[in-house]
């Protein structure tokens, strides 16, 4: 019996697949290091412009949210 490819359920893993196999696993180093750079400061930047208020409501609205999953 040939052996068959594990196939994920995941929508992601399966689009992530089809993009690299459409080119050849080959990145813009361009694009890469823009990426990069805007996931370094990103969540820096982002905390520096909310307010203590708004980073306390996140903060506690994570923390309900991760109570009611079961994870403690």
């Amino acid at each position: 019996m040939p052996k068959r490819s594990s196939s994920t359920s995941d929508p992601n893993v399966l689009a992530a697949a089809i993009v690299r196999a459409a080119t050849n696993g080959d990145k813009n180093p361009a694009a890469v290091a823009l990426g990069r750079m805007g996931g370094l400061k990103g969540g820096k930047a982002r905390a520096e412009s909310l307010s203590a208020k708004r980073r306390s409501e996140i903060a506690k609205k994570a923390a309900q949210t991760r109570w009611r999953n079961g994870h403690k």
